[in-house]
């Protein structure tokens, strides 16, 4: 120790500074991955966060990249693309309790996979984005609101 010498703080850069939790669902990525037209709110709320999902969000995504190539939405090649692009993205995944799943699940009336979303949000205290109605009104149900902050 140098008694007298002057005090040295180091922080690390900004990049590396904890960034708050987004549990974001399907509805969102897909937003964000196949830029569709609430791109721009997506991409506000996702933007300096870390974003998190139930590891189920790459069959969803999967799925719906499916779905608008054979409803003739999108073509084959723009799709994988898409799907690119999701492999790209920065997200945390997680597995989930099935027993804490279900019980939200059959409490709000949703499917297991939204359900899914809600309990990861509940566990992680973190606020959940979702263009899912549904979804959304049981979040605000449980959460008493808007939501964790």
């Amino acid at each position: 120790m140098n008694a007298g010498a002057p005090l040295i703080v180091a922080e690390p850069p900004a990049s590396l500074a904890r960034r708050p939790r987004l549990v974001v669902d399907a509805s969102v990525v897909a937003a964000a991955v196949f830029a569709e037209s609430s791109l721009a709110e997506a991409l506000a709320w996702m933007r300096g966060r870390l974003l998190v999902a139930p590891a189920l969000i790459d069959c969803e995504i999967a799925n719906a990249a499916l779905g608008k190539v054979r409803r003739q939405k999108l073509p084959i090649a723009a799709a994988a693309a898409a799907l690119e692009v999701f492999a790209g993205l920065e997200l945390e995944r997680h597995g989930i309790d099935a027993t804490r799943v279900f019980a939200l699940a059959a409490r709000y009336e949703l499917t297991a996979y939204d359900a899914a979303y809600l309990w990861l949000a509940e566990r992680l205290e973190a606020p959940l984005a979702t263009f899912d109605d549904r979804l959304g009104r049981a979040a605000r149900a449980h959460f008493g609101g808007d939501g964790p902050r």
